[in-house]
């Protein structure tokens, strides 16, 4: 995996963990496409409704003074300028998780002029944590 990868998916993850919009922002494509699977429902959205998303979920995360708890389980080259990543993401409150994590497949693409993007997203959402044992949770 190429070094410029690396030190992207860390920044990437790092403005996750801090709920930061801007960054996430920064870092998403504008033709961003994403289908999230939610209680046996398929949801297609774009850029737009994922902003929205995520700006949900870091309100939820600092109202309730929570943290979030990332996992990295592998990257995968799909082609010389498209990695996807293996994420989980769990919520805790208080030290205690909830009671389930989501689960992503997040494609990046490296655009001509060196810059690394988030272009595609498949998320099934609502897995069980104990479905989850044994993952490396940070």
């Amino acid at each position: 995996m190429e070094q410029s990868f690396r030190i992207f998916l860390d920044r990437f993850m790092k403005a996750w963990e801090s709920s930061s919009l801007n960054e996430i922002q920064e870092i998403l494509s504008i033709d961003y496409q994403a289908r999230e699977i939610a209680s046996n429902e398929i949801v297609d959205f774009g850029y737009e409704e994922s902003i929205q998303g995520w700006e949900q979920g870091f309100k939820f995360v600092k109202e309730n003074h929570a943290q979030w708890r990332l996992s990295e389980l592998g990257t995968i080259c799909l082609r010389n300028n498209e990695v996807m990543a293996v994420l989980t993401a769990m919520i805790v409150i208080d030290g205690k998780p909830l009671a389930t994590s989501n689960l992503f497949f997040d494609t990046f693409k490296k655009s001509a002029d060196g810059e690394w993007k988030l272009v595609r997203s498949y998320i099934e959402t609502g897995v069980p944590n104990n479905n989850l044992d044994g993952l490396p949770f940070k």
